[in-house]
Formats: C-alpha cells, structure tokens, sequence
C-alpha cells in the first residue's frame, strides 16, 4: 500500500511539472551589463512571433536605451501599496496570475516587497507565477546569489541585504549570462549610461573597482558554468557512470566559522548536483545545558541557513567528533566530508594529532575526500 502511494505521488509531482512554467533567468555579474535591456529585446521578439508576452514589472533605472525598448510592449499595470504613510508601487501579482499571459517579464528576482504584499521576497512571486502554469524570464546579479554572501562581502567590502535561495536558480529551465569585460562596463558606467553622473564617482571607489567587477564576472561564469553541467548530467545519457557524489558540513557551535562551511558546501554541492547534509556533533561538553545560549541561537541559526540552501540537518550526539563524522559518513553514502579550519594553539594540535590522524586513516581507506575550508 505504502509502495502504491509513493507511486501515485511520483505521478502527481510528474504532473505538477509538465504544468509548471517554464523559467528563464538572466544572470550578469553587476548592474549595468544589459540584462532588463536583453529581457526586453526577447520581448520584442516573442510578440513578433504572436506570443502573448507581457511586462509584469520592470526596472529601467531611467536608462534611455532601456526605456525605449519597453514602448510597444503590453505592461501589466502595478498596483498600489500604502506603507508608513506613502504610496508605492509593486508587481500586480494577482493582475499577472488573472491575465495568465503565455510569457510574463518579471524583473529584479532578488526585490523585497513591501510589506502588506502577499509574498516578503519577489523570487515568492514568481513561484506563485510559475506554479499557475504561466511561464516567467527574470534577472538577478551574482552578488545576490545567499551562498555567495560572504565571499562578495570579502570582495566588493559590502554587504548584499537582497539574497535569493541557491534553490531558485535550480528551478530554472534556461540561465543566460549576460557578460561584459570590466573596462566595457566602467566605460559604460563613466558615460552616465548606469547611474546619474553624481553617483558615478562613489561608484567607482566602491562597488565598482576592476579588481571587484573582474572576480565577480568570475563568479557569474563559474554558476552558468555549474548549470549548464547540471543540465548535461541530468539531460544526456552516459555510457560512463561517474560517482554520484555526496557532501557533508562539519558543523560547530562557532557562528562565522559554521556559516563558512554551510556557505562553502552548498556550493560544492550545487557545482556538483549532489546531496548534502549539514551535521552537527554534539559532545557531552556541547549539549544544550552545557553551552551559552547565544551559541545554542547561532546554532539554530545555522541550522536554518543549511536548510535553506538545501541541506538535510543532522544533530548527532556522540564522545567522540570523528567517531560521529564517521558514522554520518557510512549511514549516508558521502563521498566528501568538509570541515572548517581548526582555530587550535600548538598544545591542542598536539593533543588532537590522534584523533585527526585517525579520522583522516578511516575517510582515507574509504576513498572519502576531506576538504579543509579556510
């Protein structure tokens, strides 16, 4: 009976799927390189071809190239939120899902909505959109990518409040990335073509450094590149069978260093489409009476992030750390256990040699990779 069951809602999930929209997403690595203006050309396009294509909401940022594209096109009118006083615009959401266009251009994925919207986050809408069988081309910047938060706080010196799930980009049909080379793109900011003329400046020493926007064009290669392997792996059929692999975060009751490793893993396993858990050893030093409670809330905390990007927590409580990894390891399947960076003096690297050795022996005779992430 249970068998039967697990059948009918592999079917219903396989017909919830073929009635999903399609979703495509343009990818750039900063402002300015041309996605909302290739979102419009495609619009153009499309209603060439007599596809009902309408605008759901767009961002032109007063560029004149930009704004000259949307004329012509049918614009689903925004509609009206009052919040602390005043009157702003948002996305029609309810308007999209009425008119039930065969294509709806939906841009800047990472926008938080007002509140008193139906959804907090836009990426929410357009699930909402998707899910009624509508089909939605959007666009986002790598910095607003969550598992990349801290490397593009490292990078750029700032912090990136929107953030989209990793999970969002998977749901894609197609990603295309729209790249420019830095010297174009500072060009084009110098010429007024990005910002107006008395934001250029503090453009220029913040955001807008070649250093940054060159690391992170790399970045926005790197996700289309990882897609686009998805895609072959889960698309075209192999006459080779590669190792499926399967990742597992080590986790401590240390805030930043955890954050890393969830961060970091999500990543390799994204790259990789693979499986991964976020565990947490929890010693008889470490169990809940036992340790602050701000560290237990950073904890949580944690767990919530590794959920996020589409780990499984577990929380296992064992003497030993690696004896726990260990057990994880062979219960799961792993093929790569990733680990922070010991924060350890001399005397406790002494201390923990055994240990350590012992743990890297066991992953090593089970042709497990260890990845030390700084």
């Amino acid at each position: 009976m249970a068998e039967a069951e697990e059948n009918a809602e592999h079917f219903l999930e396989l017909i919830r799927k073929s009635r999903r929209g399609k979703f495509k997403i343009y990818i750039g690595m900063a402002a300015g390189v041309g996605k909302t203006y290739r979102m419009l050309q495609e619009a153009h396009t499309l209603l060439q071809n007599g596809v009902d294509v309408k605008i759901g909401y767009i961002e032109p940022h007063n560029r004149k190239e930009t704004l000259a594209l949307v004329e012509g096109l049918p614009v689903i009118p925004r509609t009206k939120v009052y919040y602390k006083g005043k009157e702003l615009d948002e996305m029609d959401l309810q308007a999209v899902l009425n008119l039930h266009p065969e294509v709806v251009i939906v841009d800047e994925l990472a926008h938080t909505n007002i509140p008193g919207s139906k959804n907090e986050k836009r990426w929410q809408d357009i699930l909402n959109i998707l899910d009624a069988g509508i089909n939605v081309i959007s666009a986002i910047n790598i910095q607003h990518l969550e598992s990349l938060n801290d490397l593009v706080k490292d990078i750029t010196g700032i912090e990136v409040a929107e953030r989209v799930p990793d999970s969002i980009l998977k749901l894609a049909d197609e990603i295309v990335n729209i790249d420019l080379t830095a010297e174009d793109l500072i060009s084009r900011l110098k010429a007024g073509k990005i910002y107006a003329p008395e934001k250029v400046e503090h453009a220029l020493n913040n955001f807008f450094k070649p250093e940054s926007i060159l690391q992170l064009r790399e970045l926005a290669l790197k996700e289309v590149a990882g897609q686009i392997e998805r895609k072959v792996q889960t698309e075209i059929p192999k006459n080779i069978v590669y190792r499926h692999e399967k990742f597992i975060a080590c986790i401590s009751t240390n805030e930043k260093t955890a954050r890393l490793v969830i961060r970091k893993t999500a990543r390799l396993a994204s790259y990789y489409n693979a499986e991964w858990w976020a565990v947490f050893i929890e010693t008889p030093k470490e169990s809940p009476d036992k340790i602050a409670l701000d560290k237990q809330r950073h904890l949580i905390n944690n767990f919530k992030l590794a959920t996020e990007l589409g780990a499984e927590v577990l929380k296992i409580q064992s003497n030993k750390v690696a004896n726990g990894i260990l057990k994880i390891v062979e219960e799961k399947g792993a093929t790569t256990v990733c680990i922070g960076k010991p924060h350890l003096n001399l005397l406790q690297v002494i201390l923990a040699t055994s240990v350590f050795n012992d743990l890297l022996k066991k992953l090593s005779q089970n042709k497990i990779d260890l990845i030390i992430l700084s």
